[in-house]
């Protein structure tokens, strides 16, 4: 019984720092768009870009072949 006397304060403390962790990340903005980052990997475009030319592989730019 007299354990409850140290562990109900030190409970109630993880209690309190928790919430107020939460809180904390909540007014920063990190939980503020949880889809985009979703969105970004479907919209990815891995097609080159337009001004590039194609690398050539059958000149022997392989140095091994």
């Amino acid at each position: 019984m007299e354990s409850l006397y140290i562990l109900v304060p030190i409970s109630l403390a993880f209690v309190f720092l928790i919430g107020w962790l939460f809180w904390r990340a909540l007014d920063s903005g990190q939980y503020d768009d949880l889809e985009r980052p979703g969105f970004d990997l479907l919209n990815d475009d891995d097609a080159p870009n337009r001004g590039q030319t194609p690398v050539d592989k059958s000149k022997g730019s392989d140095p091994c072949g």
